[in-house]
């Protein structure tokens, strides 16, 4: 059985499809990341819709890579005639609504005899399109959604399959092109696959060759930094938090999430992660994005949206598909979208001072709309939430809640002596205040010397190591040292950070889920910031040994099974892991540090 980090990425940042180890793409979302599968086998079997190319001779040696620099993957097929390289990635049309998969069969040595099989099934697995036969291929119709796949060689519709096989010699290059276009309108003109790839190469290169990192974890740092390149919505600058759906977070169980829209909660990092990487075209498209999102009441304001700022993302179930090694529900959209989590307001004014203090300018807009959401905030922050994790249980005073609702106030008072931006200075300061008193009052337990996760709680929460992170507390206090002392108490499981424990009915939900490895990233984090410098570097190390062998993480990670878990790839694992790691090279750009420089919070 497959698992989660036998896939690879690949993109053009508009969609994403999951090639796995054995040369078959396995979901594949036509034309935007958030749109119906057009192969969904990743959360069924071959019958809810793949397609395979791959060497005929099953006991083929199979190897993959991307080429350097760049999100083109080549899985290297070698048998005892010789060897071919199959070459994926993907193309938007030029001037069209629509996407391009490039599949290039190229002979390396001798002869090798191939094979493809493509199943259609559209709307997640659910429908069998209508197939006809056009020059040099075939077109799939269903609804609004049509494919065209073209190719040299002959293709063979049988029981509603389309297959070829083929033989392809050294220095040969045979290539398939799989375009979705609106059915009510004609194809795209074709292009030339292999110009094709030169084209996407270099562009590749050239994008990467902007990154400013020059640190040991390069190649980690830069494969990252492609990755969250993949996740972004290119006509709107949005961040998908992953480009898949329903992927578990325990193996045969219920927490399956769709991840394929735009999380608030992942701003500040995310910014932080684009500038200090010499990124800031990117970043500037993520901050416009944000403030299209957020614009309106701050009553309205949502923890995520789509891929346009669309704030109704209806969940519901698709009963048809058995999912990802029998894990149940496969969900689409997202019912957290209704949650309150106050949160998302320090998210947004942190990462609004954040783009000011990298010099993006600090325009009137953007600092109006701040002033109306603390407005709203002053009076709501006293209230119970979902918190950071979205949890469908009771709501409750989560300190990290509390914490970044101090964070919203800090980061405004910071941008308005920074900036000399006008607003009522000295009552933001009495209300982060009082924030933080009661943070310290109700949110610590004073006979075990540690926050807890929530007002009356005796358990911790993994996103308790924020409280240094934003400079709620010097990371010498020691009530953070305490509230370190017991995340790796309760919550280190073989040297990984879980969010927090899932027993009781915290989160509503059944069941066990694997360690959070954009928490464990912020453990290296407070390790370096307290002064444990080898702790971090050897947790990081650790950490970078968890990546697949293309470099990919998902959002979690199960160290008894020694497998990952959750959507993949994580935007949230990898923009931990770019931070972590300037943090490490160069901790003068870390959001720590930022955060510690400008805020007047001082102790408590």
């Amino acid at each position: 059985m497959k698992r989660i980090e036998d896939y690879g990425l690949i993109g053009d940042s508009r969609s994403a499809a999951l090639v796995s180890r054995d040369g078959s793409v396995e979901w594949l979302c036509f034309p935007r990341f958030d749109s119906a599968a057009v192969f969904a086998a990743l959360l069924g079997d071959e019958n809810h819709g793949h397609w395979t190319l791959a060497a005929a001779d099953s006991t083929a040696r199979v190897s993959r890579r991307y080429r350097t620099g760049t999100a083109v993957l080549e899985t290297r097929f070698e048998t005892r005639t010789g060897a071919a390289t199959v070459i994926d990635f993907m193309a938007p049309v030029a001037g069209e609504p629509g996407s391009q998969l490039i599949r290039l069969v190229r002979g390396d040595e001798g002869e090798v005899d191939m094979r493809t099989t493509l199943r259609f099934r559209f709307d997640y697995g659910r429908l069998t399109p209508w197939l006809r036969r056009v020059e040099g291929g075939v077109i799939a119709v269903a609804g609004p959604d049509a494919v065209r796949l073209t190719s040299p060689v002959p293709l063979v519709n049988r029981d509603w399959t389309t297959c070829a096989d083929f033989t392809v010699g050294a220095g040969e290059r045979t290539p398939f092109a799989l375009t979705w276009f609106p059915s009510h309108l004609k194809p795209p003109p074709e292009r030339d696959p292999r110009r094709l790839l030169d084209l996407v190469d270099r562009a590749w290169r050239r994008w990467i060759g902007r990154s400013s990192y020059r640190g040991p974890w390069r190649e980690a740092v830069e494969r990252s930094l492609i990755t969250l390149k993949l996740l972004t919505y290119q006509p709107t600058g949005g961040i998908v938090a992953a480009p898949t759906t329903s992927l578990p977070e325990e193996i045969g169980g219920a927490r399956n999430w769709d991840y394929r829209y735009c999380w608030i909660r992942d701003a500040t990092l995310t910014l932080y992660a684009l500038l200090s990487s010499g990124y800031r075209r990117e970043a500037e498209s993520w901050r416009r994005w944000l403030l299209r999102a957020a614009a309106g009441s701050p009553q309205d304001l949502q923890i995520m949206y789509g891929l346009h700022g669309e704030p109704r993302l209806p969940e519901s179930i698709l009963d048809w598909l058995p999912g990802f090694a029998d894990s149940r529900p496969v969900r689409v959209g997202n019912a957290a979208q209704q949650q309150l989590q106050l949160d998302v307001f320090g998210e947004l004014t942190g990462v609004l001072h954040a783009a000011r203090r990298f010099g993006m300018g600090a325009d009137h807009d953007s600092w109006r709309l701040q002033q109306v959401i603390l407005r709203h905030l002053e009076d709501v922050w006293r209230e119970p939430d979902a918190g950071l994790w979205e949890v469908r249980g009771p709501q409750r005073h989560f300190v990290h809640s509390k914490v970044m609702a101090w964070y919203a106030f800090d980061r405004m008072v910071a941008s308005a002596r920074a900036f000399g931006l006008e607003g009522p200075v000295d009552h933001w300061c009495e209300v982060r205040e009082a924030i933080r008193a009661e943070v310290c009052e109700r949110g610590f337990d004073r006979r075990r010397g540690t926050f807890v996760q929530y007002y009356g709680a005796t358990n911790v929460d993994a996103a308790l190591l924020y409280i240094p992170i934003v400079g709620f507390l010097p990371p010498d206090d020691p009530r953070v040292l305490g509230t370190l002392a017991a995340v790796e108490r309760e919550l280190l499981e073989d040297g990984l950070v879980r969010r927090y424990s899932v027993h009781g009915d915290l989160d509503g939900l059944p069941g066990e889920e694997g360690a959070f490895l954009a928490c464990s990233f912020w453990l290296c984090d407070v390790y370096r910031m307290c002064g444990r410098e080898d702790d971090a570097r050897a947790l990081f190390e650790r950490l970078l040994a968890l990546s697949n062998d293309l470099g990919l993480l998902a959002e979690e990670y199960d160290p008894r099974a020694g497998r990952q878990l959750g959507n993949f790839p994580q935007a949230f694992s990898h923009v931990a892991l770019i931070n972590t790691a300037h943090g490490l090279t160069a901790p003068g750009r870390a959001l720590a540090e930022h955060a510690r420089a400008d805020t007047a919070g001082g102790r408590a």
